[in-house]
């Protein structure tokens, strides 16, 4: 069951009500005689349908919904993790969604730019107040909730506070961490060290109050292991590999994850794979379920379909960088020509289906539309599919799209053809492996790293994309799904498009620079276009070695030779390595004429 889409009525109407601290009311204005037909108010929800339901409002701000106009809120951070790496473009077409290209040329102080920003920020802290108001009802409930779920929904409620402030975190380091019995929302900020000993604080106790497994049965929900998984995550991220080592072998020890059996069953529409052993958390997204514009959906994913030549419709953002296609290239053993050839990045010219002699890691086409290959079960990409190839390049995101035989579109809602019920990975097992993989090289066990980026470079060569469509491939509207055809094995003589390979590190890492360099390889090649490599650059120290390389030249390629309009981007200089503070934000925090919130450094 889906925690968070399943219940129309909490996730539309009840969830926008919830956050606020203010009375709200209904009244008929057409009769002057009409009293207030109800309250929703502390005493009103005080009990366990309310409490119940402002935890389910704490879950639905993980992502956008149909309110927002802006797409910084969307739960895959692909405006912040993505767009500013060199995994991907802004895509589209020149002049739409500004913020969006402003974040890509790292102009991150102009107007723009704050735009996104602001909704980020706007985004996490409400899902900190919907927390916190959550663990209030429940204290003011008491005897009225069994102890079980008291339990379980202060666990559940802290987790989501840890998770928001995460968020925040990462984004900006030194920012204010708000509990329940805060009353005065302009805190200063706290360090960033600060900050990480707090998450780790609230992760403890979420840990101590969660059960094993989803209450009530509904795997959308945090468990004792989510938070487990996640105080790895966090150790990770303040650089405390110790801990974080045995924090992340005891999930791999003893949790319930495992990697899904292959790829394609990571980002996919079918309902009985969703939700997998891969799953730590994820964003349930909904389709079909009542709701008359679709909002319970994908909604901070929308832009990132095909235009207007696909089936899809709209609107051709987050498009693949050429250094991503390219970085997919594999040698003669089946490892990343990036660790063997100084050229690899050489390739300018679209990657498509008449390359098929290129030796390439299967995930290439898991990840990346490219054209004359199929599309999962749509039929092969096309160039009609792309909205403006001279902006955003040849290629189109793959992940987030549903497949057309999977019933996970929407039938409802503004371009219903780019709504679906693809759940939004937060965090999934190959990338708390590879954060262990990290922490064992960390540690000088470099085996131990070799054996897990093995683990997860087998997975990788179960599956390819297949056909996707009967009797052969065809192109859409002709096609035919097959759903047996979505997914086959790298030697299936239907594949005419490329040449997959994944081969092992075979041998002992040389060194602790090697070992640590496969591992990075791999956080890339496996997590590609998930929004998480920006943050990755961020915590290995090296945003302004990758990224000005990425921009200016690097394995024989420059991003500003292939993509003109990044001629006008900025040096990234260490001010990029925290995004600045909104400044709306930061003149709201002000008390007495003193802002309390302080700027990040440079901005």
């Amino acid at each position: 069951m889906k925690l968070i889409s399943k219940h129309p009525l909490l996730a539309g109407t009840v969830l926008a009500l919830l956050s606020g601290a203010t009375l709200y009311g209904c009244k008929n204005f057409l009769d002057n005689a009409a009293t207030p037909q109800g309250t929703l108010d502390q005493g009103t929800l005080t009990n366990k349908a309310g409490v119940e339901g402002t935890l389910i409002a704490a879950y639905r701000q993980l992502d956008c919904n149909n309110t927002s106009s802006l797409w910084g809120c969307a739960v895959s951070n692909w405006a912040f993790g993505s767009v500013p790496s060199d995994d991907a473009y802004e895509g589209s077409e020149a002049g739409d969604q500004p913020p969006i290209a402003a974040l890509e040329g790292y102009h991150w102080a102009t107007p723009d730019a704050q735009d996104y920003l602001n909704s980020k920020w706007s985004q996490v802290y409400e899902g900190v107040a919907r927390s916190n108001a959550t663990l209030r009802l429940l204290k003011a409930a008491g005897g009225q909730i069994p102890a079980v779920d008291l339990r379980g929904i202060a666990g559940e409620a802290i987790f989501l506070r840890a998770h928001y402030h995460f968020e925040a975190w990462r984004m900006w380091g030194s920012i204010p961490y708000y509990r329940e019995g805060d009353t005065d929302f302009r805190k200063a900020n706290e360090p960033s060290a600060a900050v990480a000993a707090d998450l780790l604080k609230d992760l403890d106790s979420a840990i101590a109050l969660l059960p094993a497994t989803p209450r009530n049965g509904q795997v959308g929900r945090a468990t004792k292991w989510t938070a487990k998984a996640y105080k790895g995550r966090v150790q990770m991220y303040a650089g405390q590999f110790a801990a974080a080592l045995t924090s992340l072998r005891d999930v791999q020890a003893n949790g319930p994850y495992a990697l899904e059996a292959s790829y394609d069953r990571v980002w996919t529409g079918y309902n009985d794979y969703e939700n997998g052993k891969e799953t730590i958390f994820a964003y349930q997204a909904s389709s079909n379920d009542g709701d008359p514009n679709g909002a319970n959906a994908n909604y901070g994913e929308r832009l990132n379909f095909p235009h207007s030549g696909s089936p899809f419709g709209c609107c051709g953002f987050h498009q693949p960088s050429q250094n991503l296609v390219n970085f997919f290239r594999v040698d003669g053993a089946g490892l990343p020509i990036a660790l063997s050839n100084a050229s690899w990045n050489a390739p300018n010219a679209n990657f498509t289906a008449a390359n098929a002699a290129v030796a390439v890691d299967p995930r290439l086409d898991f990840t990346v539309g490219r054209d004359g290959v199929p599309f999962k079960d749509w039929g092969p990409h096309a160039p009609t599919w792309i909205r403006s190839a001279a902006n955003g390049g040849p290629y189109s995101p793959k992940k987030n799209i549903h497949e057309q035989s999977s019933g996970a579109q929407s039938t409802v809602g503004w371009v219903n053809t780019q709504l679906n019920s693809v759940n939004v990975h937060i965090f999934r097992y190959a990338d708390l492996l590879l954060m262990l993989a990290e922490a064992e090289v960390e540690a000088g066990s470099l085996e131990n790293a070799r054996t897990i980026v093995n683990e997860v470079r087998t997975r990788a060569g179960k599956k390819a994309q297949g056909v996707g469509c009967l009797p052969a491939l065809t192109a859409y509207p002709g096609c035919t799904p097959d759903r047996a055809k979505v997914a086959v094995p790298l030697n299936d003589p239907s594949i005419t498009w490329a040449t997959y390979q994944v081969g092992l590190y075979n041998t002992p890492f040389a060194d602790k620079t090697a070992a640590q360099t496969a591992v990075r390889t791999e956080r890339r090649l496996e997590l590609a276009m998930e929004g998480q490599r920006f943050f990755d650059l961020r915590r290995w120290a090296t945003v302004e070695t990758v990224m000005n390389a990425y921009l200016t030249g690097v394995g024989g390629g420059s991003e500003k030779a292939r993509r003109p309009y990044l001629l006008a981007a900025e040096p990234v200089t260490s001010r990029h390595k925290l995004y600045p503070i909104p400044n709306l934000q930061i003149q709201l925090s002000k008390v007495g004429g003193a802002s309390r919130l302080a700027q990040n450094p440079g901005w």
